[in-house]
Protein backbone atom coordinates (compact mmCIF):
# COMPACT_ATOMS: atom_id res chain seq x y z
CA UNK A 1 0.00 0.00 0.00
CA UNK A 2 2.76 2.57 1.02
CA UNK A 3 3.90 1.55 -2.53
CA UNK A 4 0.92 2.41 -4.29
CA UNK A 5 0.66 5.80 -2.28
CA UNK A 6 4.14 6.94 -2.93
CA UNK A 7 3.42 6.25 -6.90
CA UNK A 8 0.45 8.93 -6.40
CA UNK A 9 2.57 11.13 -4.49
CA UNK A 10 4.75 12.00 -7.50
CA UNK A 11 2.24 13.72 -9.16
CA UNK A 12 2.05 16.31 -6.40
CA UNK A 13 4.66 16.18 -4.41
CA UNK A 14 5.05 20.04 -3.63
CA UNK A 15 1.42 19.93 -2.26
CA UNK A 16 2.05 16.50 -0.35
CA UNK A 17 4.92 17.91 1.72
CA UNK A 18 2.69 20.99 2.51
CA UNK A 19 -0.19 18.65 3.39
CA UNK A 20 1.86 16.20 5.59
CA UNK A 21 3.33 19.50 7.52
CA UNK A 22 -0.08 20.93 8.27
CA UNK A 23 -1.32 18.01 9.41
CA UNK A 24 1.47 17.11 12.00
CA UNK A 25 0.88 20.21 12.96
CA UNK A 26 -2.19 20.15 13.79
CA UNK A 27 -2.12 16.55 15.44
CA UNK A 28 0.42 17.74 17.71
CA UNK A 29 -2.22 20.37 18.94
CA UNK A 30 -4.92 18.44 19.53
CA UNK A 31 -2.65 16.23 21.34
CA UNK A 32 -0.97 19.47 23.27
CA UNK A 33 -3.95 20.68 25.36
CA UNK A 34 -3.65 17.04 27.03
CA UNK A 35 -0.65 17.75 28.26
CA UNK A 36 -1.39 21.19 29.57
CA UNK A 37 -4.17 19.50 31.41
CA UNK A 38 -1.67 17.47 33.99
CA UNK A 39 -0.52 21.01 34.91
CA UNK A 40 -3.86 21.39 36.07
CA UNK A 41 -4.61 18.69 37.82
CA UNK A 42 -1.23 19.06 40.14
CA UNK A 43 -1.89 22.36 41.04
CA UNK A 44 -5.56 20.81 41.89
CA UNK A 45 -4.12 18.13 43.92
CA UNK A 46 -1.97 20.90 46.19
CA UNK A 47 -2.59 21.51 49.33
CA UNK A 48 -3.05 25.66 47.99
CA UNK A 49 -3.65 25.28 44.49
CA UNK A 50 -2.49 28.67 42.70
CA UNK A 51 -5.49 30.03 40.47
CA UNK A 52 -3.36 32.36 39.02
CA UNK A 53 -1.09 29.18 37.66
CA UNK A 54 -4.87 27.14 37.23
CA UNK A 55 -6.39 30.39 34.91
CA UNK A 56 -3.44 31.11 33.08
CA UNK A 57 -3.13 27.35 31.80
CA UNK A 58 -6.33 27.60 30.88
CA UNK A 59 -5.60 31.24 29.08
CA UNK A 60 -2.21 28.90 27.05
CA UNK A 61 -5.22 26.03 26.80
CA UNK A 62 -7.41 28.35 24.96
CA UNK A 63 -4.88 30.09 23.20
CA UNK A 64 -3.75 26.40 21.80
CA UNK A 65 -7.52 25.90 21.10
CA UNK A 66 -7.79 28.79 18.50
CA UNK A 67 -4.34 28.16 17.06
CA UNK A 68 -6.08 24.42 16.18
CA UNK A 69 -9.16 26.14 14.47
CA UNK A 70 -6.94 27.88 11.97
CA UNK A 71 -4.21 24.80 11.80
CA UNK A 72 -7.40 22.50 11.05
CA UNK A 73 -8.71 24.63 8.23
CA UNK A 74 -5.01 24.81 6.94
CA UNK A 75 -4.57 21.40 7.00
CA UNK A 76 -7.98 20.47 5.40
CA UNK A 77 -7.15 22.82 3.00
CA UNK A 78 -3.88 21.46 1.81
CA UNK A 79 -4.96 18.30 2.18
CA UNK A 80 -8.29 18.87 0.21
CA UNK A 81 -6.11 20.89 -2.79
CA UNK A 82 -3.36 18.20 -3.00
CA UNK A 83 -5.89 15.32 -3.30
CA UNK A 84 -8.00 16.89 -6.10
CA UNK A 85 -4.30 17.96 -8.16
CA UNK A 86 -3.53 14.45 -7.54
CA UNK A 87 -6.82 13.26 -9.01
CA UNK A 88 -7.08 15.69 -11.79
CA UNK A 89 -3.15 14.74 -12.56
CA UNK A 90 -4.02 10.90 -12.69
CA UNK A 91 -7.27 11.67 -14.84
CA UNK A 92 -4.41 13.45 -17.36
CA UNK A 93 -2.41 10.92 -17.45
CA UNK A 94 -4.67 7.73 -17.97
CA UNK A 95 -6.37 9.34 -20.72
CA UNK A 96 -2.73 10.61 -22.15
CA UNK A 97 -1.96 6.73 -21.21
CA UNK A 98 -5.10 5.15 -22.72
CA UNK A 99 -4.37 7.18 -26.10
CA UNK A 100 -0.44 5.78 -26.42
CA UNK A 101 -1.67 2.05 -26.26
CA UNK A 102 -1.95 0.49 -28.85
CA UNK A 103 -5.68 -1.69 -29.95
CA UNK A 104 -3.73 -4.76 -28.44
CA UNK A 105 -4.64 -3.86 -25.07
CA UNK A 106 -8.07 -2.74 -25.73
CA UNK A 107 -9.05 -6.21 -27.27
CA UNK A 108 -7.70 -7.66 -23.62
CA UNK A 109 -9.72 -4.84 -21.59
CA UNK A 110 -13.45 -4.76 -21.24
CA UNK A 111 -14.46 -0.77 -22.06
CA UNK A 112 -16.47 -0.07 -19.21
CA UNK A 113 -13.88 -1.49 -17.09
CA UNK A 114 -11.39 0.98 -18.41
CA UNK A 115 -13.92 3.46 -17.80
CA UNK A 116 -14.42 2.50 -14.47
CA UNK A 117 -10.57 2.89 -13.48
CA UNK A 118 -10.34 6.74 -14.82
CA UNK A 119 -14.13 7.63 -13.13
CA UNK A 120 -14.99 5.58 -10.30
CA UNK A 121 -11.14 4.05 -9.33
CA UNK A 122 -9.37 7.77 -9.12
CA UNK A 123 -12.82 9.16 -7.71
CA UNK A 124 -12.34 5.97 -4.95
CA UNK A 125 -8.50 7.18 -4.19
CA UNK A 126 -9.84 11.18 -3.93
CA UNK A 127 -12.82 10.41 -1.98
CA UNK A 128 -11.08 8.17 0.58
CA UNK A 129 -7.54 9.99 0.37
CA UNK A 130 -8.89 13.22 0.93
CA UNK A 131 -10.42 12.07 4.52
CA UNK A 132 -8.94 8.97 5.41
CA UNK A 133 -5.19 9.86 5.02
CA UNK A 134 -6.08 12.64 6.89
CA UNK A 135 -7.74 10.87 9.73
CA UNK A 136 -5.24 8.66 9.91
CA UNK A 137 -2.09 11.15 10.01
CA UNK A 138 -4.05 12.67 12.64
CA UNK A 139 -4.45 9.19 14.36
CA UNK A 140 -0.61 8.89 14.41
CA UNK A 141 0.36 12.10 15.60
CA UNK A 142 -1.75 12.41 18.38
CA UNK A 143 -1.01 8.22 19.40
CA UNK A 144 2.46 9.25 19.41
CA UNK A 145 1.97 12.66 21.51
CA UNK A 146 -0.09 11.47 23.69
CA UNK A 147 2.02 8.22 24.70
CA UNK A 148 5.52 10.37 25.38
CA UNK A 149 3.02 12.28 27.87
CA UNK A 150 2.15 9.26 29.60
CA UNK A 151 5.40 7.20 29.23
CA UNK A 152 6.59 10.08 30.83
CA UNK A 153 4.29 10.21 33.50
CA UNK A 154 4.39 6.24 34.58
CA UNK A 155 6.03 3.81 32.03
CA UNK A 156 4.03 0.93 33.76
CA UNK A 157 0.52 2.24 33.12
CA UNK A 158 1.65 3.38 30.06
CA UNK A 159 2.82 0.47 28.35
CA UNK A 160 -0.30 -1.58 29.68
CA UNK A 161 -2.08 0.93 27.67
CA UNK A 162 0.33 0.76 24.92
CA UNK A 163 0.52 -3.10 24.70
CA UNK A 164 -3.26 -3.53 23.24
CA UNK A 165 -2.29 -1.04 20.53
CA UNK A 166 0.76 -3.53 20.18
CA UNK A 167 -1.85 -6.49 20.27
CA UNK A 168 -4.28 -4.48 17.93
CA UNK A 169 -2.02 -3.86 14.81
CA UNK A 170 -1.96 -7.17 13.46
CA UNK A 171 -5.93 -7.34 14.16
CA UNK A 172 -6.20 -4.53 11.97
CA UNK A 173 -3.47 -5.79 9.75
CA UNK A 174 -5.63 -8.52 8.74
CA UNK A 175 -8.75 -6.44 8.41
CA UNK A 176 -7.11 -4.34 5.96
CA UNK A 177 -6.01 -8.27 3.76
CA UNK A 178 -9.74 -8.96 4.21
CA UNK A 179 -10.72 -5.63 2.32
CA UNK A 180 -8.12 -6.05 0.31
CA UNK A 181 -9.19 -9.46 -0.45
CA UNK A 182 -13.08 -8.46 -0.71
CA UNK A 183 -12.75 -5.37 -2.08
CA UNK A 184 -10.87 -6.19 -5.63
CA UNK A 185 -13.86 -9.30 -6.09
CA UNK A 186 -16.61 -6.14 -4.94
CA UNK A 187 -14.44 -3.78 -8.03
CA UNK A 188 -14.56 -6.24 -10.46
CA UNK A 189 -18.50 -7.37 -9.56
CA UNK A 190 -18.81 -3.70 -9.78
CA UNK A 191 -17.42 -2.74 -13.35
CA UNK A 192 -18.97 -6.06 -14.51
CA UNK A 193 -22.55 -4.28 -13.33
CA UNK A 194 -21.35 -1.39 -15.57
CA UNK A 195 -20.80 -3.36 -18.75
CA UNK A 196 -23.82 -5.29 -18.42
CA UNK A 197 -26.20 -1.91 -17.35
CA UNK A 198 -24.05 -0.41 -20.46
CA UNK A 199 -25.09 -3.69 -22.88
CA UNK A 200 -28.40 -3.63 -21.74
CA UNK A 201 -28.84 0.78 -22.98
CA UNK A 202 -26.97 -0.28 -25.82
CA UNK A 203 -28.78 -3.02 -26.99
CA UNK A 204 -32.01 -2.02 -25.97
CA UNK A 205 -33.73 -2.42 -29.16
CA UNK A 206 -33.10 -5.95 -29.67
CA UNK A 207 -33.74 -6.86 -25.46
CA UNK A 208 -37.36 -5.50 -26.48
CA UNK A 209 -37.76 -6.99 -29.92
CA UNK A 210 -37.23 -10.52 -28.25
CA UNK A 211 -38.68 -10.15 -24.96
CA UNK A 212 -35.48 -10.17 -22.90
CA UNK A 213 -36.58 -7.43 -20.36
CA UNK A 214 -36.56 -6.78 -17.04
CA UNK A 215 -35.77 -10.56 -15.09
CA UNK A 216 -35.37 -12.32 -18.06
CA UNK A 217 -32.52 -10.40 -19.38
CA UNK A 218 -29.79 -13.05 -16.94
CA UNK A 219 -26.66 -11.09 -17.46
CA UNK A 220 -27.84 -7.78 -16.10
CA UNK A 221 -29.80 -9.51 -13.33
CA UNK A 222 -27.20 -12.12 -12.07
CA UNK A 223 -24.04 -9.36 -12.54
CA UNK A 224 -26.50 -6.79 -9.56
CA UNK A 225 -26.71 -9.57 -7.48
CA UNK A 226 -23.05 -11.08 -7.97
CA UNK A 227 -22.37 -7.03 -7.31
CA UNK A 228 -24.90 -7.26 -4.06
CA UNK A 229 -23.21 -10.27 -2.60
CA UNK A 230 -19.63 -8.84 -2.98
CA UNK A 231 -20.45 -5.57 -1.32
CA UNK A 232 -22.07 -7.25 1.81
CA UNK A 233 -18.96 -9.58 2.17
CA UNK A 234 -16.41 -6.50 1.56
CA UNK A 235 -18.62 -4.79 4.99
CA UNK A 236 -19.86 -7.54 6.99
CA UNK A 237 -16.42 -10.02 6.84
CA UNK A 238 -13.67 -7.42 8.26
CA UNK A 239 -16.12 -5.97 10.59
CA UNK A 240 -15.80 -8.47 13.61
CA UNK A 241 -12.51 -7.97 13.43
CA UNK A 242 -12.18 -4.02 13.80
CA UNK A 243 -15.02 -4.86 16.50
CA UNK A 244 -12.51 -7.26 18.51
CA UNK A 245 -9.98 -4.49 18.56
CA UNK A 246 -12.61 -2.00 20.06
CA UNK A 247 -13.18 -4.49 22.93
CA UNK A 248 -9.19 -5.07 23.15
CA UNK A 249 -9.00 -1.85 23.91
CA UNK A 250 -11.45 -1.68 26.40
CA UNK A 251 -10.00 -4.38 28.18
CA UNK A 252 -6.33 -3.24 28.33
CA UNK A 253 -8.45 0.52 29.87
CA UNK A 254 -9.75 -1.67 32.62
CA UNK A 255 -6.81 -3.24 33.34
CA UNK A 256 -4.47 -0.26 33.46
CA UNK A 257 -7.17 1.16 35.71
CA UNK A 258 -6.73 -2.24 37.79
CA UNK A 259 -2.75 -1.72 37.63
CA UNK A 260 -3.32 2.06 38.69
CA UNK A 261 -5.45 1.41 41.63
CA UNK A 262 -2.93 -1.68 42.71
CA UNK A 263 -0.27 1.04 42.53
CA UNK A 264 -1.65 3.62 44.23
CA UNK A 265 -2.46 1.25 47.27
CA UNK A 266 1.45 0.72 46.99
CA UNK A 267 2.16 4.17 47.45
CA UNK A 268 4.22 4.27 44.21
CA UNK A 269 2.22 6.42 41.52
CA UNK A 270 -0.23 9.62 43.46
CA UNK A 271 -3.96 10.27 42.73
CA UNK A 272 -2.42 12.78 40.37
CA UNK A 273 -0.79 10.95 38.17
CA UNK A 274 -3.75 7.69 37.74
CA UNK A 275 -6.58 10.71 37.29
CA UNK A 276 -4.46 12.24 34.40
CA UNK A 277 -4.05 8.27 33.11
CA UNK A 278 -8.12 7.79 33.20
CA UNK A 279 -8.32 11.24 31.71
CA UNK A 280 -5.64 11.06 28.54
CA UNK A 281 -5.80 7.10 28.55
CA UNK A 282 -9.13 6.92 27.14
CA UNK A 283 -8.27 9.49 24.70
CA UNK A 284 -5.30 6.98 23.96
CA UNK A 285 -7.50 5.33 22.17
CA UNK A 286 -9.85 7.73 20.56
CA UNK A 287 -6.75 8.23 17.32
CA UNK A 288 -6.59 4.29 17.35
CA UNK A 289 -10.05 3.37 17.09
CA UNK A 290 -10.08 6.29 14.04
CA UNK A 291 -7.25 4.43 12.02
CA UNK A 292 -8.53 0.83 12.80
CA UNK A 293 -12.21 2.14 11.15
CA UNK A 294 -10.11 4.44 8.61
CA UNK A 295 -7.15 1.73 7.76
CA UNK A 296 -9.36 -1.10 6.05
CA UNK A 297 -11.23 1.40 4.45
CA UNK A 298 -7.78 3.24 3.03
CA UNK A 299 -6.87 -0.64 1.90
CA UNK A 300 -9.85 -0.44 -0.45
CA UNK A 301 -8.47 2.81 -2.21
CA UNK A 302 -5.29 1.08 -3.02
CA UNK A 303 -7.22 -1.77 -4.79
CA UNK A 304 -8.19 1.08 -7.01
CA UNK A 305 -4.76 2.32 -6.94
CA UNK A 306 -3.48 -0.75 -8.06
CA UNK A 307 -6.19 -0.69 -11.28
CA UNK A 308 -4.55 2.83 -11.80
CA UNK A 309 -1.15 1.94 -11.98
CA UNK A 310 -1.81 -1.55 -14.11
CA UNK A 311 -2.89 1.25 -17.24
CA UNK A 312 0.48 3.63 -16.24
CA UNK A 313 2.73 0.97 -16.48
CA UNK A 314 0.86 -1.13 -19.25
CA UNK A 315 4.04 -1.49 -22.36
CA UNK A 316 3.18 1.17 -24.53
CA UNK A 317 3.23 0.89 -28.95
CA UNK A 318 6.86 1.51 -29.94
CA UNK A 319 7.14 5.12 -30.69
CA UNK A 320 9.73 4.74 -33.61
CA UNK A 321 12.71 6.68 -34.40
CA UNK A 322 10.70 9.60 -36.02
CA UNK A 323 10.94 8.36 -39.51
CA UNK A 324 9.30 10.42 -42.43
CA UNK A 325 7.88 9.15 -45.37
CA UNK A 326 8.73 11.37 -48.86
CA UNK A 327 6.64 8.82 -51.16
CA UNK A 328 3.46 7.31 -50.10
CA UNK A 329 3.84 3.76 -51.44
CA UNK A 330 2.77 0.71 -49.62
CA UNK A 331 4.66 -2.33 -49.14
CA UNK A 332 3.70 -5.77 -47.10
CA UNK A 333 6.51 -7.95 -46.66
CA UNK A 334 5.75 -11.98 -45.47
CA UNK A 335 3.06 -10.09 -43.26
CA UNK A 336 2.12 -12.50 -40.21
CA UNK A 337 -0.81 -11.41 -37.37
CA UNK A 338 -3.07 -12.65 -34.87
CA UNK A 339 -4.98 -10.83 -31.99
CA UNK A 340 -4.35 -11.28 -29.01
CA UNK A 341 -4.86 -15.26 -28.21
CA UNK A 342 -6.15 -15.69 -31.62
CA UNK A 343 -5.65 -17.81 -34.35
CA UNK A 344 -3.52 -16.27 -37.39
CA UNK A 345 -5.68 -13.60 -39.00
CA UNK A 346 -2.76 -13.41 -42.07
CA UNK A 347 -0.49 -15.69 -42.59
CA UNK A 348 2.49 -14.40 -45.58
CA UNK A 349 0.72 -11.74 -46.98
CA UNK A 350 2.98 -9.64 -49.33
CA UNK A 351 1.92 -7.15 -51.76
CA UNK A 352 2.36 -3.36 -53.06
CA UNK A 353 -0.05 -0.34 -53.22
CA UNK A 354 2.21 1.83 -55.91
CA UNK A 355 1.80 5.97 -54.54
CA UNK A 356 -1.58 7.05 -56.57
CA UNK A 357 -3.08 3.78 -57.45
CA UNK A 358 -6.15 2.17 -55.75
CA UNK A 359 -5.98 -1.31 -54.62
CA UNK A 360 -9.37 -3.23 -53.36
CA UNK A 361 -8.98 -5.73 -51.00
CA UNK A 362 -12.27 -8.20 -51.97
CA UNK A 363 -12.84 -11.69 -49.91
CA UNK A 364 -15.71 -13.41 -47.74
CA UNK A 365 -15.90 -12.14 -44.26
CA UNK A 366 -13.15 -12.76 -41.94
CA UNK A 367 -10.54 -13.11 -44.80
CA UNK A 368 -8.45 -10.74 -43.14
CA UNK A 369 -9.67 -7.41 -45.28
CA UNK A 370 -9.89 -5.05 -42.10
CA UNK A 371 -7.11 -6.48 -40.46
CA UNK A 372 -4.76 -5.32 -43.31
CA UNK A 373 -6.20 -1.60 -43.22
CA UNK A 374 -5.81 -1.62 -39.36
CA UNK A 375 -2.44 -2.45 -40.00
CA UNK A 376 -1.33 0.11 -42.36
CA UNK A 377 -3.02 2.86 -39.95
CA UNK A 378 -0.59 1.22 -37.13
CA UNK A 379 -3.54 0.62 -34.91
CA UNK A 380 -1.56 -2.89 -34.70
CA UNK A 381 1.54 -4.16 -35.12
CA UNK A 382 2.63 -6.90 -37.36
CA UNK A 383 4.01 -9.93 -35.18
CA UNK A 384 5.94 -11.47 -38.44
CA UNK A 385 6.97 -9.53 -41.66
CA UNK A 386 6.85 -5.58 -42.11
CA UNK A 387 4.67 -3.43 -43.42
CA UNK A 388 6.37 0.05 -45.04
CA UNK A 389 5.04 3.12 -46.41
CA UNK A 390 7.64 4.87 -48.76
CA UNK A 391 10.05 2.55 -48.09
CA UNK A 392 9.99 3.06 -44.08
CA UNK A 393 9.08 0.71 -41.68
CA UNK A 394 5.63 2.19 -40.08
CA UNK A 395 7.19 0.44 -36.44
CA UNK A 396 10.09 2.81 -37.35
CA UNK A 397 7.70 6.18 -37.77
CA UNK A 398 5.99 7.42 -34.49
CA UNK A 399 2.19 6.23 -34.47
CA UNK A 400 1.06 10.12 -34.33
CA UNK A 401 3.16 10.51 -37.93
CA UNK A 402 1.54 7.48 -39.49
CA UNK A 403 -1.80 8.68 -38.17
CA UNK A 404 -1.27 12.18 -39.94
CA UNK A 405 -0.44 10.26 -43.61
CA UNK A 406 -3.39 8.34 -43.21
CA UNK A 407 -7.47 9.28 -43.87
CA UNK A 408 -10.20 6.55 -43.41
CA UNK A 409 -14.23 6.33 -44.26
CA UNK A 410 -15.13 2.90 -42.79
CA UNK A 411 -18.82 1.60 -42.51
CA UNK A 412 -18.67 1.84 -38.97
CA UNK A 413 -18.63 5.82 -38.32
CA UNK A 414 -18.05 7.30 -34.40
CA UNK A 415 -19.03 10.84 -33.73
CA UNK A 416 -18.60 12.52 -30.99
CA UNK A 417 -21.21 14.24 -28.69
CA UNK A 418 -20.68 17.77 -30.72
CA UNK A 419 -22.15 19.79 -33.47
CA UNK A 420 -21.67 18.29 -36.88
CA UNK A 421 -19.43 21.45 -37.93
CA UNK A 422 -17.25 20.55 -35.15
CA UNK A 423 -16.98 16.45 -35.92
CA UNK A 424 -16.24 17.47 -39.62
CA UNK A 425 -13.31 19.65 -37.67
CA UNK A 426 -11.82 16.89 -36.13
CA UNK A 427 -10.45 16.11 -39.94
CA UNK A 428 -7.95 19.38 -39.03
CA UNK A 429 -8.42 21.56 -36.11
CA UNK A 430 -6.65 24.78 -37.76
CA UNK A 431 -9.34 24.43 -41.22
CA UNK A 432 -10.67 27.61 -41.65
CA UNK A 433 -14.72 28.04 -41.59
CA UNK A 434 -14.35 28.23 -45.58
CA UNK A 435 -12.89 25.00 -45.71
CA UNK A 436 -14.89 23.11 -43.95
CA UNK A 437 -17.86 24.13 -45.71
CA UNK A 438 -16.68 23.30 -48.30
CA UNK A 439 -15.68 19.86 -47.29
CA UNK A 440 -19.54 20.12 -46.09
CA UNK A 441 -20.85 20.88 -49.48
CA UNK A 442 -18.80 18.12 -51.38
CA UNK A 443 -19.83 15.31 -48.93
CA UNK A 444 -23.49 16.34 -48.88
CA UNK A 445 -23.64 17.11 -45.67
CA UNK A 446 -25.24 20.50 -46.40
CA UNK A 447 -27.98 18.90 -47.96
CA UNK A 448 -29.87 16.89 -45.09
CA UNK A 449 -28.06 19.57 -42.28
CA UNK A 450 -29.60 22.99 -43.58
CA UNK A 451 -32.91 21.40 -43.20
CA UNK A 452 -32.02 20.82 -39.07
CA UNK A 453 -33.06 23.28 -36.98
CA UNK A 454 -29.39 24.15 -35.81
CA UNK A 455 -27.45 23.20 -39.22
CA UNK A 456 -23.96 22.45 -38.94
CA UNK A 457 -24.05 23.56 -35.50
CA UNK A 458 -26.87 20.31 -34.35
CA UNK A 459 -25.82 18.43 -31.96
CA UNK A 460 -25.47 14.80 -33.26
CA UNK A 461 -25.81 12.87 -30.16
CA UNK A 462 -23.73 10.38 -28.49
CA UNK A 463 -21.87 8.56 -31.11
CA UNK A 464 -23.94 10.16 -33.91
CA UNK A 465 -27.30 8.53 -31.98
CA UNK A 466 -29.78 11.25 -33.80
CA UNK A 467 -28.43 10.67 -37.46
CA UNK A 468 -28.68 7.97 -39.81
CA UNK A 469 -26.20 5.73 -41.14
CA UNK A 470 -26.12 7.68 -44.39
CA UNK A 471 -25.99 10.99 -42.58
CA UNK A 472 -22.64 9.50 -40.36
CA UNK A 473 -21.48 8.36 -43.31
CA UNK A 474 -21.28 11.68 -45.04
CA UNK A 475 -19.73 13.29 -42.27
CA UNK A 476 -17.35 11.10 -41.85
CA UNK A 477 -16.41 11.69 -45.72
CA UNK A 478 -16.61 15.59 -45.42
CA UNK A 479 -13.88 14.94 -42.05
CA UNK A 480 -11.94 12.89 -44.56
CA UNK A 481 -11.65 15.62 -47.52
CA UNK A 482 -10.71 18.23 -45.11
CA UNK A 483 -7.79 16.52 -43.60
CA UNK A 484 -6.29 16.08 -47.34
CA UNK A 485 -4.28 12.89 -46.32
CA UNK A 486 -2.26 11.25 -48.92
CA UNK A 487 -3.31 7.68 -47.56
CA UNK A 488 -6.78 7.00 -47.91
CA UNK A 489 -8.49 3.80 -46.45
CA UNK A 490 -12.35 2.71 -47.40
CA UNK A 491 -14.20 0.43 -46.43
CA UNK A 492 -17.62 -0.22 -48.75
CA UNK A 493 -18.12 3.82 -47.86
CA UNK A 494 -21.39 3.90 -49.61
CA UNK A 495 -22.89 1.00 -47.89
CA UNK A 496 -25.09 2.96 -45.42
CA UNK A 497 -26.44 5.22 -48.18
CA UNK A 498 -29.75 5.52 -50.18
CA UNK A 499 -29.46 4.90 -54.16
CA UNK A 500 -30.59 8.40 -54.61
CA UNK A 501 -27.71 10.38 -52.95
CA UNK A 502 -25.14 7.09 -53.69
CA UNK A 503 -23.86 8.68 -56.90
CA UNK A 504 -23.71 12.02 -54.98
CA UNK A 505 -21.15 10.52 -52.74
CA UNK A 506 -19.30 8.65 -55.02
CA UNK A 507 -18.62 12.16 -56.67
CA UNK A 508 -17.42 13.39 -53.29
CA UNK A 509 -14.80 10.04 -52.91
CA UNK A 510 -13.36 10.79 -56.12
CA UNK A 511 -12.51 14.54 -55.58
CA UNK A 512 -11.48 12.71 -52.20
CA UNK A 513 -9.20 9.60 -53.67
CA UNK A 514 -7.33 11.96 -56.74
CA UNK A 515 -3.86 11.64 -56.46
CA UNK A 516 -3.53 9.78 -53.68
CA UNK A 517 -3.05 6.20 -52.77
CA UNK A 518 -6.03 4.28 -52.07
CA UNK A 519 -7.00 1.03 -50.13
CA UNK A 520 -10.74 -0.06 -50.45
CA UNK A 521 -12.70 -2.43 -48.98
CA UNK A 522 -15.64 -3.72 -51.11
CA UNK A 523 -17.83 -6.01 -50.74
CA UNK A 524 -20.16 -4.80 -53.68
CA UNK A 525 -17.17 -5.96 -56.57
CA UNK A 526 -19.00 -4.10 -58.79
CA UNK A 527 -18.00 -0.94 -57.02
CA UNK A 528 -13.89 -1.61 -57.41
CA UNK A 529 -13.96 -3.12 -61.34
CA UNK A 530 -11.82 -0.11 -62.33
CA UNK A 531 -9.23 -0.31 -59.55
CA UNK A 532 -5.91 -0.55 -60.59
CA UNK A 533 -5.20 -4.00 -58.13
CA UNK A 534 -7.68 -6.32 -56.63
CA UNK A 535 -6.31 -8.16 -54.33
CA UNK A 536 -8.55 -11.70 -53.07
CA UNK A 537 -8.11 -12.70 -49.95
CA UNK A 538 -9.27 -16.07 -48.10
CA UNK A 539 -8.28 -17.26 -44.52
CA UNK A 540 -5.87 -14.66 -44.16
CA UNK A 541 -4.54 -15.24 -47.38
CA UNK A 542 -3.93 -13.92 -50.89
CA UNK A 543 -5.81 -15.94 -52.95
CA UNK A 544 -5.47 -14.21 -55.81
CA UNK A 545 -4.43 -10.40 -57.21
CA UNK A 546 -4.54 -8.45 -60.87
CA UNK A 547 -7.14 -6.23 -62.30
CA UNK A 548 -10.80 -6.72 -62.88
CA UNK A 549 -10.68 -8.39 -66.50
CA UNK A 550 -7.65 -10.71 -65.79
CA UNK A 551 -9.21 -12.54 -62.45
CA UNK A 552 -12.34 -13.03 -64.57
CA UNK A 553 -10.18 -14.97 -67.04
CA UNK A 554 -8.71 -17.09 -64.12
CA UNK A 555 -11.60 -18.28 -63.49
CA UNK A 556 -10.91 -18.80 -59.73
CA UNK A 557 -12.08 -17.41 -56.63
CA UNK A 558 -12.74 -13.83 -57.36
CA UNK A 559 -14.35 -15.22 -60.52
CA UNK A 560 -17.09 -17.07 -58.32
CA UNK A 561 -17.39 -14.31 -56.35
CA UNK A 562 -18.21 -11.91 -58.99
CA UNK A 563 -20.83 -14.61 -60.52
CA UNK A 564 -22.70 -14.89 -57.12
CA UNK A 565 -23.16 -11.28 -57.11
CA UNK A 566 -24.82 -10.59 -60.59
CA UNK A 567 -26.78 -13.91 -59.44
CA UNK A 568 -27.90 -12.12 -56.53
CA UNK A 569 -28.25 -8.73 -57.94
CA UNK A 570 -31.60 -9.62 -59.41
CA UNK A 571 -33.17 -11.17 -56.41
CA UNK A 572 -36.56 -10.19 -55.41
CA UNK A 573 -39.50 -11.01 -52.62
CA UNK A 574 -42.69 -12.69 -53.75
CA UNK A 575 -45.87 -12.66 -52.23
CA UNK A 576 -48.01 -16.65 -53.25
CA UNK A 577 -51.68 -15.13 -53.08
CA UNK A 578 -54.33 -17.66 -52.69
CA UNK A 579 -57.08 -17.20 -54.66
CA UNK A 580 -61.09 -18.05 -53.27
Amino acid sequence: MIKNILYAFRYDPPGIRKALFWEWLHGSLIAAPSGILLLIIWELFKESPDLRTIWTTLGVMGGLFLMQLYVARKAMMASNQSTYEMSRRLRLALGNKLQRLSLGYYKKRDPGDLASVVLQDVGNFENIFGHSVTNIANALFGTFMISLFLLWLDWRLAVTLILAIVIGVPLIQLSKRLVEKYGKQQIAARNATGSRFLEYVQGIQPIKSYGMTGERFQSLDLALDSLRRESIKTEAIPGPVVLTVGVLFEVFFVLMIWLGLYLLAGGTVTSAVLIAFLILGYRLYEPMKILMVEYPVLSYMNVSLNRMIDVLEAPEQEAGQGEHPSTYDIEFDQVGFRYVDDQPVLTDVSFRASAGTMTALVGPSGSGKTTITSLIARFWDVQQGKISIGGINVQDMAPATVYSLISEVFQEVYLFNDSIYHNIQIGNAQASEEQIMAAAKKAQVLEFAQSLPEGLGTFVGEGGSKLSGGQKQRISIARALLKDAPIVLLDEATASLDPENEIYIQQAIEALVKDKTVIVIAHKLSTVQQADQIIVLNNGKIAESGRHEVLLSQEGLYYRLWNTQQRASGWKIEKNLKTA
